[in-house]
């Protein structure tokens, strides 16, 4: 993918006074899986997205493809059963990216045991033929075999059950490359500045700002998708000034502590905290992620903080069920991500992952909360209702058994490189000449040539953007990664002709960032 040929084909299309099938604005899970979805059925689609794709929740998830066993509690079997279906497409389509997790379930009550074990079975149950592997009882004995760290007294025994974990942010890359693929046009730092009307009054197309240069773009299409998350209202307010709020925000954050706190590949899972949600403790890429909280916000923002009670919280949570309990001198790195939640009554915690779409008066088609897990989907439901309402060629969804870009079985022979699947070897290629082949930090795997591909192929812009989303460095260790900026900075300025005075900029910038990312 190269900005610069995007930038240009919307130019084209414009001057050539053709009108887009579907513009998306939004380049998170959403509106990547949107434009995916039209693409791939031969519709013309462009996005626009305001920052770097992925920049907002779609990179700050716990990292897992679920069911969601707390649906389950709550009673919503249609979630959950859809969830599942879609778990399984995600690694038959991806399996570079997503993969098989054992969880096991610790029993310190004599009750929890038959409780859960039956819970999970309904589970195993509903995923059908789209399951990852069954369900069981283990003895104490095999419940540490599996999670040496545990806390061994008055442990009983747990129940082990399986689930699927993915690279977030790797995953939205290769939606956007498998988009672009398809002939899709794809803009990151090109913030939607308005929206146009034809003389009826219905939203024809978007106007967008192009961040590098200051240019104006105008963007004609036949439907117009907002797909903006926690900022969706805002962009409803383009058309409606007055439209009621639509969603609703919560906050969780991610603690990333060394692999020893976990030890071996099997995930915990704390079926019921005191905020009555799941914490997990899983491995991933190395390191061990434990999450998450659920606090109300009144307003999104763009870099959330986290709260000092939130990290206290999933300190002493996580400490009652490790031998060695992690303190806050161990926080390698905190992140924070944002839900969109479709507003309704009570606590965060118990609104539906359901997502909506919503059709202004204006015409504007907007789609909101759901999920990772479901982002196909979601976006199969939203082009099908595009398509309706924009008089749009009817034709059907292929992404069901679509293979995503990097699509590539045994992909873990590729030890770190293996989120990159079949784009691997280029990345080695790149490699072998000595500047590039090095690793940025001991404590990573990340090296040069993983910075140039970003910036060749992934439209990578910021150090920011290579050193949080398409290499993962910021959220496994904001010390190291803080150290990686100024190499990062250079090896970005030569590929992108930027000058000495970028780098520093980028460098400034990006050390301010980073503080955020740290525990004190």
């Amino acid at each position: 993918m190269k900005r610069e040929e995007m930038v240009q084909r919307v130019r084209e299309r414009f001057d050539a006074k053709i009108p887009w099938d579907i513009a998306v604005i939004g380049g998170g899970a959403t509106g990547m899986g949107v434009a995916v979805d039209a693409a791939a059925r031969g519709l013309s689609v462009v996005l626009v997205e305001a920052y770097d794709f992925g920049k907002g929740t779609s990179s700050r998830s716990t990292k897992l493809v679920h069911g969601g066993v707390r649906y389950l509690e709550q009673g919503n079997i249609p979630l959950v059963m859809s969830a599942l279906k879609e778990r399984g497409l995600m690694r038959q389509n991806a399996p570079h990216l997503v993969h098989d997790l054992a969880f096991i379930v610790p029993n310190y009550s004599w009750w929890e045991a038959p409780f859960y074990g039956i819970g999970l079975k309904l589970y195993d149950l509903l995923a059908g033929k789209y399951g990852f592997g069954a369900s069981k009882l283990l003895s104490k004995e095999e419940t540490l075999e599996r999670l040496p760290a545990l806390e061994p007294e008055e442990l009983r025994g747990g129940v082990v059950y399986y689930d699927g974990q993915f690279d977030d942010a790797r995953l939205l890359i290769h939606l956007a490359m498998t988009a672009a693929d398809h002939g899709a046009v794809l803009v990151n730092y090109c913030p939607a500045t308005g929206l146009m009307r034809d003389a009826d009054g219905y939203v024809n197309g978007v106007t967008a700002r192009d961040e590098e240069t200051g240019e104006e773009l105008t963007i004609p299409a036949r439907m117009v998708v907002n797909a903006t998350g926690v900022f969706t209202d805002t962009v409803r307010r383009m058309a409606d000034p007055d439209a009621e709020t639509l969603v609703v925000t919560s906050q969780g954050i991610h603690l990333v502590f060394d692999r020893s706190f976990l030890k071996g590949d099997t995930a915990l899972m704390v079926p019921k905290t005191s905020d009555g949600r799941v914490l997990f403790v899983i491995p991933w890429h190395g390191h061990a992620v434990a999450g998450t909280t659920d606090t109300p916000l009144d307003a999104a923002s763009l870099e959330p903080k986290p709260l000092e009670e939130e990290i206290e919280f999933i300190l002493d949570t996580a400490s009652r069920f490790f031998v060695r309990p992690p303190s806050r001198k161990d926080v390698l790195a905190v992140f924070v991500g944002l839900r969109p939640l479709v507003k309704g009554e009570g606590k965060t915690s118990a609104l539906s992952r359901d997502h909506v779409i919503h059709v202004d008066t204006s015409g504007l088609l907007t789609i909101t909360g759901g999920k990772w897990t479901t982002y196909r989907h979601m976006a199969e439901d939203c082009v099908d209702h595009a398509i309706t309402l924009g008089k749009l060629p009817d034709m059907d969804c292929t992404t069901r058994n679509l293979k995503i870009h990097g699509y590539m079985e045994n992909a873990a022979a590729l030890g770190s490189l293996e989120v990159y699947g079949s784009d691997a070897a280029a990345i080695q290629e790149l490699a072998k000449d000595p500047a590039l082949g090095g690793q940025l930090n001991p404590a990573l795997p990340y090296t040069g040539a993983e910075v140039v591909w970003a910036a060749r192929e992934e439209m990578a812009r910021t150090v920011e953007d290579v050193l949080a989303r398409h290499t993962r460095a910021l959220f496994l260790n904001a010390n190291a990664a803080i150290a990686m900026a100024e190499p990062v900075a250079k090896l970005l300025a030569a590929e992108l002709g930027r000058d000495e005075a970028w780098v520093a900029a980028q460098v400034k910038e990006f050390l301010a960032l980073a503080e955020q990312y740290r525990v004190v």
